[in-house]
């Protein structure tokens, strides 16, 4: 039988206290019940003794310290689950939002999900096709991989995460299903109706699970959201051996809402105000991608960060950036010329490209046109400094051609249509058409076979 508690000790911000409380635990879910008749859910987010503190959900705004009533469920939060949630909108805590009822559940989820068993893991392979040439040729996605983008405030990175999850597809292979779950955090209203918009109007909403936390939702519900939609990639990967691949957007904002209820609850703070447990947290929600043995499926992730004053060093892409595999590196300048995606190269990477590439997964020139590519735009940088000093006339007939070769590399191959979508094949001959433009003299990272049957002398 399940105890009611009448009246709360203490309201402060977001939380509530509750004293006399017996046979609770932490993260467990709690009704609370107002004057009113309406119903609020709460979290048990710390203990002392039989003092305990809730967080709720949907705000304490109309609470009242004598007259709310509360009774604990004897369980964490869970979410419905099922395949009927492709092509589905929720809010940021699980709960439908788009008009089309309860999602008739096959089984119950708890959203703070387990650990993998790291002797489960299988070794990520094979990749991810996305169509944009930077990201396939230079920084593969690889299917259980956890690949971030580092963005910044006015970039581009929203409508990426669009053109991603439009043209997003797994090599074939028996068949295997496909789906995408999208989890965006602290957007506002126009944003959220842009990424609905655009997955309705390219055909690809049917094999979406939306998650919406807006700007005005409570920032609890903000927490909860990238957990909510790890939860059903994980069904549908594990249980139903699909490929999800995850897109969570903005990372900075959940960040942002964890530094904001660490605040209320008095903890003391770390780096720029931020919990001391920031890299413990965002490792629970990264950590939850890969491959595991005894299901076909896999769990990929792209998080997409803004940095604040486009910092690097920012203790969110810092922390960011040890727990991936990688990054994906927004350019303020090269998107400013009107290049589309203006990624930076040479920052970007993707440290498990070299297994899931090559022979049987791309091409077989895939590693080594990657790496010429990488050593000749490194020279192009080089070049340009070195004319931003002696002028461009004066430098060696080699240097402009790295020079030209720069400004095409950007132009052609950096820089892309929002709708168009290269096949790998295409952007390789791209990279070779490119390449060609130095002499063979320069292309030192490739052998001379390879020179020999794809140079355009």
């Amino acid at each position: 039988m399940n105890i009611r508690y009448a009246g709360l000790k203490e309201i402060n911000g977001p939380l509530v206290c509750i004293e006399g409380v017996k046979d609770v635990a932490y993260d467990e879910i709690a009704s609370i019940l107002l004057e009113d008749g309406s119903t609020r859910l709460g979290r048990v987010v710390q203990m002392d003794g039989d003092r305990v503190i809730l967080q709720v959900f949907e705000g304490t705004t109309g609470l009242s310290l004598e007259n709310t009533k509360t009774v604990f469920k004897g369980k964490p939060l869970e979410i419905p689950l099922s395949t009927e949630m492709l092509g589905r909108v929720f809010n940021g805590a699980g709960r439908p939002a788009d008009g089309l009822g309860e999602v008739f559940a096959a089984k119950y989820g708890d959203i703070n999900g387990r650990a993998l068993n790291p002797a489960a893991r299988r070794y990520p392979r094979n990749y991810i096709h996305t169509g944009i040439s930077s990201i396939d040729c230079l920084m593969t996605l690889i299917r259980g991989q956890k690949l971030p983008i580092f963005s910044g405030s006015g970039l581009s990175h929203n409508k990426l995460a669009v053109q991603i999850v439009k043209q997003a597809k797994i090599a074939e292979e028996n068949g295997q299903d496909f789906a995408v779950v999208f989890a965006a955090m602290g957007v506002q209203n126009d944003v959220a109706d842009y990424f609905r918009r655009s997955f309705e109007q390219a055909g690809v909403s049917g094999r979406v699970v939306m998650f919406l936390n807006l700007s005005n939702d409570p920032i609890i519900e903000r927490i909860l959201t990238p957990r909510c939609a790890l939860t059903a990639a994980e069904y549908l990967a594990y249980e139903k051996n699909m490929h999800i691949l995850v897109i969570m957007t903005d990372i900075t904002s959940y960040c942002e809402a964890l530094r904001e209820f660490s605040s209320s609850k008095g903890e003391i703070p770390g780096r720029k105000g931020y919990p001391g447990y920031l890299y413990s947290d965002l490792a629970s929600l990264y950590e939850r991608a890969g491959v595991i043995e005894g299901s076909e499926g896999s769990v990929t992730q792209i998080p997409i960060l803004t940095m604040p004053n486009d910092d690097i060093t920012h203790p969110i892409p810092d922390l960011t950036a040890y727990i991936t595999e990688g990054q994906i590196v927004f350019d303020r300048s090269l998107d400013s010329t009107g290049v589309y995606p203006g990624l930076s190269v040479l920052l970007s990477l993707s440290r498990l490209m070299k297994d899931g590439i090559g022979e049987g997964y791309t091409r077989y020139d895939h590693s080594d046109v990657a790496n010429q590519l990488f050593a000749a735009y490194a020279r192009v940088q080089d070049a340009r400094s070195l004319a931003s000093v002696i002028g461009e006339d004066e430098l060696s007939d080699i240097d402009k051609k790295y020079m030209e070769f720069g400004v095409q590399f950007e132009q052609q191959f950096l820089n892309q249509g929002f709708d168009e979508n290269r096949s790998m094949e295409e952007t390789l001959e791209l990279a070779w058409d490119l390449l060609s433009m130095l002499p063979k003299s320069e292309l030192d990272r490739m052998n001379s076979e390879l020179i020999e049957k794809h140079y355009r002398g």
